[in-house]
């Protein structure tokens, strides 16, 4: 259990220590500052420790996103700080330090905790201070401001503001008007009955695993039901993320859950769909996993272009500038929201053309809106970072190596080559459009030969930091030119299977591919080097996949891209629950996708 410290003169009638228990702590009264560091220092050390000042005014709501947000090692509000054990150490050095200063003795004027917090500040600690709103957290200096603050605590119902900030700030416009007036309810319904955000994300991915099975049928009543199951798991992909802001829930395994779960969700509705207009005689893999594809690079362009840009120096342009003018006309902003497809709107689309039409239908029109949709994205963070004046650290061109997802055949090439070919954007481009051309070609051995030119240029482009204007380009310029390559030979061996083959070898590589995003978000880290060279890196498993084309017969082929992607899976997916469920995972909650 956790322990609060409660300082200074107590306040006759006061809810403080009960409100402190409702939240889990376990309370200590200190009679002095002395006191209360000895107590810190018998707090056991693993768990976390709160000092609070027993004067403390404020609402029940403040002392929750103040004291047990597991995201922070050190947070404080007004009267009141906390550490988790990482941050225990620099707590009890603080402590010292004001008991030291104040001779051991009760200070009655000013609030221990908050000159604790001062220290922290003047040590370097990072202390989370949470945006209260409205919400009251005050330290009343004489009965007539506790009075005020009290009737200022009723005038503000804090469990309308909880269930008001459980709800994204930034989101699209069908989750804001659509799903999120009543989803919030279900958090609270889910809170209440002591469900976790874990649990819901699970019921959401279960939920759309049989939506997508419904779908497999390839009759009208099942397509109905997918359509209808595919809204209720998105329903519930929202209620997980309200969930966790509203009960302040976060954990390296929700981490993890809520970043990967809602990839495997669609991609495995558009297997579904893919299964069940081959019920009806109609063959659409490629379009399968031309959207999985798709969809893909757009996410990789997302977070390639944030990662570059995030802790960029002198980082603005009139682009921007007029982006910003833009969000104070209010119409503008649903509608930039909208036209980028964003997970609300692309699902509900799904969703209701799986019920009315036919998958072929569902794929063409996802495909033509996701294809708008990159563009636009994709033209206004060009526009943008040809005309800002950024300086990119060292920080975000390490980023983008680990995104580029080099492996060992480029690095080899980086370090056995002295002449530079030209700048990593261009380099980058003019491979890819080589083995582009070699995959059109119709001669056998032609897209080999590609595959290796696209080798030698994969190690070339990341011979120097990606910090280049444009450079954040190269890591979904990669990822197109591997997953090209594997529809396009996938289609050109025209042997039943081969098509839902490549779409498993896909998914496999895009698994691996979102969650070094998600380690990078995390501030984790890129995936070990190992996990990179066992997996081959992008530029090895293209050329992997050209050969096997080359020298395969089409039914070999099929077997051995259905055997490469069982491999790939089994070894990055043991390695991402290892890491996810470790001690070194970072404690975030995914926000949603860019866009």
């Amino acid at each position: 259990m956790s322990t609060a410290i409660l300082t200074g003169q107590p306040v006759p009638g006061s809810s403080i220590e009960g409100d402190l228990r409702s939240l889990g702590f376990d309370v200590r009264v200190a009679a002095d500052a002395a006191d209360a560091e000895t107590l810190l220092a018998q707090a056991p050390g693993g768990e976390r420790v709160a000092v609070v000042d027993a004067r403390f005014v404020g609402h029940l709501h403040a002392l929750r996103l103040g004291l047990t947000d597991p995201r922070f090692d050190l947070a404080a509000i007004p009267g009141a700080v906390t550490a988790q054990s990482a941050g225990r150490q620099a707590l009890t050095r603080a402590m010292a330090r004001e008991s030291s200063a104040s001779g051991g003795t009760a200070v009655a004027v000013d609030s221990l905790a908050d000159r604790v917090v001062t220290a922290l500040d003047a040590d370097g600690a990072d202390v989370h201070r949470p945006d209260l709103g409205s919400l009251v957290a005050v330290v009343p200096a004489d009965p007539q401001a506790r009075n005020e603050a009290r009737q200022a605590v009723a005038a503000v119902d804090d469990e309308a503001i909880r269930l008001k900030s459980a709800v994204k700030s930034r989101d699209g416009f069908f989750t804001t008007f659509f799903i999120s007036p009543y989803s919030r309810y279900i958090a609270r319904w889910c809170a209440r009955r002591g469900l976790t955000p874990n649990q819901v994300t699970t019921a959401s991915l279960l939920t759309a695993l049989i939506a997508a099975s419904c779908a497999a049928t390839g009759t009208r009543g099942g397509f109905i039901a997918a359509g209808v199951l595919l809204i209720a798991s998105f329903v519930l992909d929202c209620t997980d993320g309200q969930l966790a802001r509203y009960s302040l829930q976060y954990s390296t395994l929700g981490a993890w859950l809520d970043a990967t779960f809602d990839r495997a969700k669609e991609y495995a509705y558009y297997a579904g769909l893919a299964l069940g207009a081959a019920r009806g005689g109609d063959d659409v893999w490629a379009l399968a996993l031309g959207a999985m594809i798709l969809q893909t690079c757009r996410h990789v362009v997302d977070f390639s272009f944030n990662e570059a840009n995030h802790d960029a120096t002198a980082n603005t342009s009139p682009t921007a500038a007029l982006s910003d003018k833009l969000d104070s006309v209010g119409w503008t902003v649903w509608v930039r929201r909208m036209i980028v497809l964003p997970i609300g709107e692309r699902w509900a689309m799904i969703a209701v053309l799986t019920a009315a039409t036919t998958p072929r239908i569902t794929f063409y029109v996802l495909l033509i809106g996701c294809a708008f949709a990159a563009t636009y994205t994709t033209a206004g963070r060009v526009l943008r970072s040809l005309t800002r004046k950024a300086r990119r650290t060292d920080r975000a061109a390490q980023a983008l190596a680990d995104l580029a997802d080099n492996g060992p055949l480029a690095s080899f090439v980086a370090r056995a080559t002295r002449a530079r070919l030209g700048a990593p954007l261009l380099v980058a481009a003019a491979g890819t459009a080589v083995l582009a051309v070699s995959l059109f070609s119709g001669v056998t051995w032609a897209p080999v030969a590609g595959a290796f030119v696209y080798t030698i240029t994969a190690g070339q482009a990341l011979y120097r930091p990606l910090k280049g204007a444009l450079d954040w380009l190269v890591p979904p310029l990669f990822r197109l030119a591997e997953y090209g390559t594997v529809l396009v030979l996938a289609a050109e061996a025209d042997v039943n299977g081969a098509l839902p083959a490549a779409f498993g070898l896909v998914a496999a590589v895009a698994y691996h591919h979102y969650d070094t995003v998600y380690r990078i978000r995390g501030n984790a880290g890129a995936p070990p080097a190992w996990l990179v060279r066992a997996v081959g890196g992008q530029e090895g498993r293209t050329l992997l996949v050209t050969v096997l084309a080359a020298a395969l017969t089409a039914s070999q082929f099929k077997v051995a891209l259905t055997a490469l992607a069982v491999a790939v899976a089994l070894v990055v997916l043991v390695e991402s629950i290892r890491f996810w469920v470790s001690s070194g995972a970072p404690a975030v909650h995914d926000e949603g996708e860019p866009a």
